[in-house]
């Protein structure tokens, strides 16, 4: 069934500029991702420069309120009127459904709604399109000075709102995940799009030798832009000897309150400058042929926008064409074209000094350029197209006949009781899969129970326990009396209470962690009412046997999930000698033995550091009330003080969920408990792209491979060390990603799950 994407951005298509170019990539990259795609106008189209294209794509439908006849004037529309056309439009979408083919189910509407705008986003998360919100971030507060408490509760509710969260950059990303924790596994990265207009070519290889040095710019002209700086540049240039000329496309020229002077400054600049050529608003097309025609490009601003989260568009568009950039030098910049990339400017001499450079030494030149064009290799719309389709398969995963044909041999079960199984060809229509989850804690679980929601064959209740033992009798009989299968989340007295309820051909799967392993309540459970006892890890499998006396037959292993997509991310510089704990309370995590390594490491290389995400022990009350566990870290932390080696040498990072952000800077993740059930850890830094350190805890050699574990700390640390020094470490981390991937990747994990919940009744 072919997604209907709804696309909307608070943006001004008649002009252009990056926000209106970003409107025109995300249709393009919605459209070949397989979407169909309605793109609505903020504003009535005053030119086709950017909408026309899109109108001539296949399988795009543009529409105009404003011709349209559902908004009066002819202003853009704010974004409370935004809110309410897009909830129109919707509805209708709900109403003509049917006429899809394939058709969609009465009353779905758009299956996902692409917006841009937090004003927009805000309104639109209290409105009938949240939950199917696809909100592209930008315009955030970009530094923790500027979160304010009204911004951080807009952004929650926009989160909460939202089933995807687009970030242009990983920076961005980042920075979110750690001011407002509900956007954590919800961020996607989607950078800018850049594409080129049929028929242009880029710009030839080769230098600007012998004739004037042609400098372009294209966007809006705003101060903090430096676009009226930059009018000075051939003048000034032509002071050194070098001849140039300034292209400028556009024809958005800011009213800034805070300097009233500067339009009329800049339109006489463009009009009027030595060596100027202003050549107004034009398509995008002729903007990128005016691009490919020149010799380097500017996206020199000023300081205050180095903080900036965002990617310029226009950069991008410049080095897809062959033409070198002037640009600020920002670590984001650094991480794209190189640290030694040498058109970095801050001021106006830096910039002509750059130019000077190039205008002289084509070997600079050349160099400029083919960072440029090695950089926008990762923004194609193929790549763009390839990010939102991989998105779109996670959300929205295909049917399986072996569910519903599961679904109808639960209902023929209910109709005939005694009637035996027999196979079933799934038909047109038929009903979904309706499974059951109970429990008083799903936190383990969540992951999963948005995965089960999002499948078309099943339909998914979940009935929530207030505390272990307490739950409203009346949901949870309402619960047995409709489900097919029925999942409890920890064997604890929700798995007790079920079991003596439930009903013949009703399947019945408890999931067991280590914590109820050794409690009362397993002993209590009528195992023959359950079909399946589901471990994560094979020695807790093995474990739930010799101790409870469960057939074997009953009891399989489903390893914990990890969100591989979500946890691959670029390294920062340095995570080498970067060791990581998540986690150290309880006191049999160990964290002294990780500091026996560490203490090992530092005497050779004092870069070795060991950065620890974690709540701290006296913030679980159950813990710190036990002397034995204050005695341990009392221990603990006075050695991190005393020790010569240790000091400067361990981190203490605030817990939280931007677990994916955080491990963007560990090498190593370590494991060194006395016991585990599967300890998650590990398999996350070991998606992040960071090499897992264990210690031989048991069953540890039934969940990893065993070249990561180590006899003893002083061997954890000799293999780090060698690790490292050998040059192996990027090889290791690669091999790492791709175990964790096959064996507990969400995908991997969720296709066991599924065949788990299709199984015969």
């Amino acid at each position: 069934m072919r997604p209907r994407a709804l696309v909307y951005g608070d943006v001004d298509l008649n002009l252009i500029d990056g926000s209106a170019i970003w409107a025109q990539g995300m249709v393009q990259a919605l459209a070949r991702a397989g979407c169909a795609v309605t793109l609505v106008l903020k504003a009535p189209v005053r030119t086709g420069r950017l909408v026309d294209p899109l109108r001539a794509l296949p399988g795009v439908t543009v529409r105009s309120p404003h011709a349209e006849g559902l908004v009066d004037g002819e202003a853009g529309m704010p974004a409370k009127q935004a809110a309410a056309v897009l909830a129109r439009i919707d509805e209708a979408e709900q109403r003509d459904s049917w006429g899809d083919d394939p058709p969609h189910p009465p009353g779905t509407g758009f299956d996902l709604a692409v917006v841009r705008g937090r004003r927009l986003a805000g309104k639109l998360s209290h409105g009938p399109l949240a939950g199917r919100l696809w909100t592209y971030l930008t315009d955030v507060p970009q530094s923790a000075g500027e979160f304010t408490g009204s911004a951080k509760g807009e952004l929650r509710r926009i989160a909460d709102a939202s089933r995807v969260l687009l970030c242009q950059t990983e920076e961005l990303r980042g920075f979110l995940e750690s001011a407002v924790p509900a956007t954590a596994g919800k961020s996607v990265l989607f950078p800018p799009v850049v594409v080129l207009p049929d028929g242009l070519e880029p710009r030839p290889d080769g230098t600007p030798d012998g004739r004037a040095l042609k400098l372009v710019y294209t966007g809006k002209f705003a101060p903090r832009w430096n676009t009226y700086e930059m009018t000075s540049l051939p003048r000034l240039l032509a002071m050194r000897g070098v001849d140039a000329e300034l292209h400028m496309v556009g024809d958005k020229i800011h009213d800034d309150p805070k300097d009233p002077g500067f339009a009329v400054r800049m339109r006489t600049a463009l009009e009027s400058g030595d060596g100027v050529v202003w050549h107004g608003g034009h398509p995008r097309a002729e903007a990128m042929r005016l691009t490919a025609a020149a010799d380097v490009g500017l996206s020199w601003r000023h300081p205050e926008m180095d903080a900036s989260l965002e990617l310029s568009t226009k950069v991008l568009e410049c080095g897809t064409l062959g033409v070198p950039v002037v640009l600020n030098r920002t670590p984001m910049h650094e991480r794209l074209f190189g640290a030694d990339y040498p058109l970095f400017s801050a001021t106006e001499d830096d910039v002509l000094d750059a130019l000077t450079i190039i205008g002289k030494n084509p070997e600079v030149y050349t160099l400029a350029a083919e960072r440029c064009r090695t950089a926008a290799e990762a923004f194609t719309l193929d790549a763009a197209a390839g990010r939102l389709r991989d998105c779109l398969a996670q959300t929205f995963p295909e049917p399986s006949a072996a569910v519903l044909g599961a679904a109808a041999e639960h209902e023929r079960r209910a109709a005939q009781p005694d009637a035996p199984t027999r196979p079933h060809v799934p038909a047109a229509g038929q009903r979904r899969l309706r499974v059951g989850v109970a429990g008083h804690d799903l936190k383990f679980f969540t992951r999963l129970l948005d995965y089960l929601r999002s499948r078309p064959d099943m339909e998914v209740r979940v009935d929530p326990w207030a505390a272990l033992r307490v739950h409203d009798e009346e949901r949870s009989q309402e619960l047995v009396d409709w489900a097919d299968v029925i999942v409890c989340e920890w064997c604890g007295p929700n798995a007790i209470w079920f079991a003596q309820r439930k009903r013949p051909g009703q399947r019945l799967v408890v999931r067991l962690h280590r914590f109820e392993l050794y409690a009362r309540w397993p002993r209590h459970l009528d195992i023959d009412a359950v079909d399946q006892v589901i471990c994560v890890s094979p020695h807790y499998a093995r474990l739930t046997h010799e101790i409870l006396g469960w057939p074997m037959s009953k009891i399989t292993t489903v390893p914990n999930w990890v969100d591989d997509r979500q946890l691959d991310r670029p390294k920062l510089a340095g995570a080498e000698h970067h060791l990581g704990m998540i986690g150290i309370a309880p006191s049999r995590k160990r964290l002294d033995l990780a500091l026996d390594a560490l203490e090992e490491l530092r005497r050779d290389d004092p870069r070795f550091t060991l950065f620890v995400k974690s709540k701290l022990p006296w913030e679980y009350w159950w813990i710190w009330q036990k002397d034995e566990e204050r005695a341990h870290y009392e221990q603990v932390f006075r050695r991190i003080r005393r020790s010569p080696v240790l000091s400067g040498g361990v981190v203490f990072d605030s817990y939280g969920r931007d677990v994916a952000s955080w491990l963007r800077r560990i090498g190593f993740v370590l494991s060194t408990s006395d016991d585990e059930s599967f300890h998650l850890a590990p398999a996350e830094g070991m998606a992040s792209g960071a090499v897992p350190a264990l210690l031989g805890w048991p069953g540890a050699e039934t969940i990893y491979d065993t070249r990561w574990i180590h006899a003893d700390p002083s061997a954890m640390a000799a293999a780090i060390s060698g690790t490292v020094a050998l040059g192996r470490w990027e090889d290791d981390a690669r091999l790492a990603r791709d175990q964790v991937r096959a064996a507990y990747g969400l995908d991997e994990v969720c296709r066991q799950w599924t065949d788990l919940l299709a199984a015969a009744p």
